[in-house]
C-alpha cells in the first residue's frame, strides 16, 4: 500500500464489495495501463490484501475483508500500545493514542 497506484486500486476494491471488479474495469476506472495494474496486483495479491478469480474469460480481483480485518487489528494494537516501543516521535505517537 506504500504506492499511490496501490493504495487506489485498494480502496476502489474495499469499496467494491465482494464482488470485486474486472481487471480491465479497474484500470478503465483508474486509468492506468495493464502491465502498470498487473504488477500492483500482484503485489496486493502476494501480500494477501487481494484475491483473483477467474469468472468466464475476466479475472476478477475482490479485495481480501479478512486479511484486511487482521490487518487493521494488528495495526491498531501495535499503534495504541503503551510506552515508547513503536518507534514513533511522541507528538504522533500521541496522535495515534488518541485515534484509538
Amino acid at each position: 500500500l506504500a504506492h499511490d497506484t496501490r493504495l487506489s486500486i485498494f480502496k476502489l476494491l474495499v469499496k467494491a464489495g465482494p464482488e470485486g471488479m474486472p481487471a480491465g474495469e479497474i484500470a478503465r476506472t483508474l486509468d492506468v495501463a495493464a502491465p502498470t495494474l498487473s504488477f500492483h496486483l500482484s503485489h496486493l495479491s502476494n501480500a494477501g490484501l487481494v484475491k483473483a478469480e477467474r469468472r468466464s474469460r475476466s479475472i476478477v480481483y475482490a479485495a481480501s475483508y479478512a486479511d484486511m480485518n487482521r490487518l487493521l487489528t494488528y495495526l491498531t494494537a501495535e499503534c495504541c500500545q503503551a510506552g515508547s516501543n513503536t518507534g514513533v516521535e511522541n507528538d504522533e505517537e500521541d496522535a495515534c493514542q488518541s485515534q484509538c
